[in-house]
């Protein structure tokens, strides 16, 4: 099977953090259209549905360390981040890894 030649050869890793949720992400750091989109599309069951193709690039990662994580997004939502999750962007934040608030 050839290689997906559209996709970068090394990958990063992050968190997309959405209200109460959040998906760990191997892709590169989303720019806020791309984050609203990721959020919408994997929270949201959809029998059937298809991943439109410019959303592609990211995928959700089951198994990551925490120290690979490379990016951190908070798009707001209903609820408020967990506090397991706040100390994980607190910890990425000493690591002097940016928190992009697309909110």
């Amino acid at each position: 099977m050839e290689p997906d030649r559209s996709l970068p050869s090394t990958f990063t890793v992050g968190i997309l953090v959405h209200g109460g949720n959040h998906f760990i992400v191997r892709g590169p750091l989303p720019d806020r259209e791309a984050a609203r989109e990721l959020v919408r599309h994997w929270s949201l069951i959809q029998i059937g549905g298809t991943t439109p193709p410019w959303l592609n690039l990211w995928h959700i990662s089951t198994r990551e360390f925490r120290e690979n994580l490379q990016w951190a997004v908070v798009v707001p939502g209903d609820d408020n981040i967990s506090p397991a999750v706040q100390v994980l962007l607190d910890e990425l934040s000493a690591r002097g890894i940016t928190i992009h608030n697309y909110g």
